[in-house]
Order: structure tokens, then sequence, then C-alpha cells
């Protein structure tokens, strides 16, 4: 591997979701600086179609965790800090500007289910790699599907093209952070060759 042990421990051997955090904010530049890192991760046709809402007002945090299944109610009021991670169905409207040597890249999209799939579908990838961003920080991630994204979207996203994919907390470590690792898949359980 061209990654050392020590990355390569920080973002996956020894990382797992984190269930409680310290109180130690996370700045707005740690937020940038994982985003400035993460950005350069590959979509489909360039489509970058995720994005990031950042819950740090106490109003909003609870308007938010009202919409969390109730085992995630409280990580996500005591971490110090939350994001809604949501898919843009209207991404194409930036091809132009992503990927700039197609002219027509926006008309492919044209149809609104196909568009949906997309975004939805990249921006799941674009979650992956922001998650490994934030361990490449430092910082612990907590990813959350259990939600009620359709009132999530009402909630935060009357107005816009927005639509939840998920809830990630944010910070670092807190007492008795993590659960017992559980296994993963055998190599032969998952790869296979034609």
């Amino acid at each position: 591997m061209a990654l050392d042990a020590a990355a390569a421990d920080l973002l996956f051997h020894t990382a797992q979701t984190a269930n409680t955090f310290s109180d130690e904010p996370v700045s707005d530049e740690q937020i940038r600086a994982i985003y400035d890192l993460v950005k350069w991760a590959p979509t489909s046709m360039n489509s970058q179609p995720l994005r990031i809402v950042l819950v740090r007002s106490p109003e909003a945090r609870e308007r938010l965790v009202a919409h969390l299944s109730s085992g995630n109610q409280a990580k996500t009021r005591s971490a110090p800090l939350a994001a809604i991670v949501a898919a843009d169905v209207d991404f194409h409207d930036n091809l132009p500007q992503v990927f700039p040597h197609l002219p027509t890249a926006r008309d492919i999209f044209a149809e609104p289910a196909f568009r949906e799939y997309s975004a939805r579908f990249n921006a799941a990838l674009q979650i992956g790699y922001f998650i490994l961003g934030i361990r490449a920080a430092g910082l612990a991630a907590g990813p959350m599907t259990g939600l009620d994204a359709d009132a999530i979207d009402r909630e935060f996203f009357a107005d816009k093209p927005l639509r939840t994919l998920a809830v990630i907390n944010i910070g670092r470590p807190g007492e008795n952070a993590f659960r017992p690792r559980h296994p993963r898949l055998d190599y032969d359980q998952v790869i296979s060759a034609l």
C-alpha cells in the first residue's frame, strides 16, 4: 500500500463510528480543511451533488433532533457539531462550471427521476469521502440514517432542491464513544473474478 500504517489506522483499521463526543468545539476552519481535501474525490461527470448543512445553533439543533429516531436524539443533541448531508437534485445546473468540456452535459439530466437517482448515488459517494476527511482531520464521525428524511427536507429545505440522506455528528470522541468492533466479511465473500 502507498498509504503508511499510521494513516491506514487513522482512516480505516482503528477508526470507528463515535456514539459520544467531548465538549471540544469543531471550528469552521476544520470543516473547511476537510472539504478542501475531499472535494477532489471523484463523482460521475464531476457532478458533486453533495450539500452539507452545519447545524450549529441550539434552535436549529432542536429542530433537527425532533426528526431523528429516539436512539439518535441524545447523540446529536450532545455532539459538538451535526451536519445534514443532502443530495442537490438540481446539481446539473452546475455542470457547465464543473464539466465544461461537454456543453450539453446538463441536458443529459433533463429527466427528473434519473437526475435524482444520480444525485443520490453520487452524494452517497461523497458522504463516504466526507467521513474519511473527518477522520483525516483527527476527528470522529457518527453517521446516522435513523431519521425522517422527508420531515427534515420540509423543516430545512422547503424552498431548496435538497434531499436529506443522513446526519453526521462530528467531534472528538467522548467517554465510552465506541462499541466493540463488529466483524467484517472476508475477501472471498466479497471479491470474485470473471
